[in-house]
């Protein structure tokens, strides 16, 4: 079981925070609605699964649009902020490892955002999860995920650290371990006049390799973005939404 890094400290400001988790105002409607779109013409009418569905900045928009949505989170602290919200009765929500957990049901689409699958630390882990997602997906049924390109051209050489946000009251630096394929965010936070840090660990993963473990489960790529809006994927392209198709 991985372990649970969006306990009750990173939930309770999870919604609130737009210096740590929404620096690129990624709960703004300008910025949620695309995703919503995009996601609700790859259910094609039918049901949606989410993977790490947190606090519901995808799940509940995309409930309001008429889509049955389930999800499957590991943070019961961030669960509980979703159902604290309106609409998240029309929402089941299982507590488990979405590497591994079943749920009732087939559904059209299984969605997965904003590097969610990078939570998963361990090549073996993000396999799991695509076999996972093939098993709850009808036949044509589509897996999309959204996620950064890993920023090793941005690094010098020799150097594992790059700053992604600096402001008076929040820095965020990422550290590479190139050798494992591992990424540590740290978030270096002004809280009450002092710093505080909270660091937790992904895997970063190719879009190639991403490729590799779909057809392992039995689906092939059908689309990848560089944006929810269908901006053209490129070699200087900073994250990838990408559609597999269950065979």
């Amino acid at each position: 079981m991985p372990e649970d890094h969006f306990g009750e400290a990173v939930a309770a400001r999870y919604d609130e925070d737009t210096v740590m988790f929404d620096p690129a105002g990624w709960s703004d409607p300008e910025v949620v609605e695309p995703a919503v779109d995009f996601v609700v013409e790859m259910a094609g009418g039918g049901a949606a699964l989410e993977l790490g569905i947190g606090t519901g900045r995808i799940a509940l928009p995309l409930s309001a649009r008429g889509v049955r949505v389930a999800g499957i989170d590991l943070s019961e602290a961030m669960v509980a902020r979703l159902r604290a919200k309106p609409g998240a009765d029309d929402i089941d929500v299982t507590i488990g490892d979405f590497a591994t957990t079943r749920v009732d049901g087939t559904f059209s689409l299984v969605y997965l955002v904003f590097n969610t699958i990078g939570n998963l630390t361990t090549q073996d882990e993000q396999v799991a999860c695509f076999e996972n997602v093939a098993t709850h997906l009808e036949p044509s049924g589509r897996f999309v995920i959204e996620l950064g390109v890993p920023g090793l051209r941005r690094l010098p050489p020799g150097d594992t650290m790059r700053v992604f946000h600096a402001s008076e009251m929040h820095w965020g630096v990422d550290e590479y371990d190139a050798a494992n394929q591992g990424l540590t965010s740290h978030h270096f936070n002004l809280v009450d006049g002092r710093f505080e840090l909270i660091s937790m660990p992904f895997r970063y993963v190719w879009p190639s390799e991403l490729d590799l473990m779909a057809r392992i489960a039995g689906m092939t790529l059908r689309e990848r973005w560089s944006g929810w809006k269908r901006e053209p994927f490129t070699s200087e392209s900073t994250k990838h939404v990408s559609v597999w198709e269950k065979q």
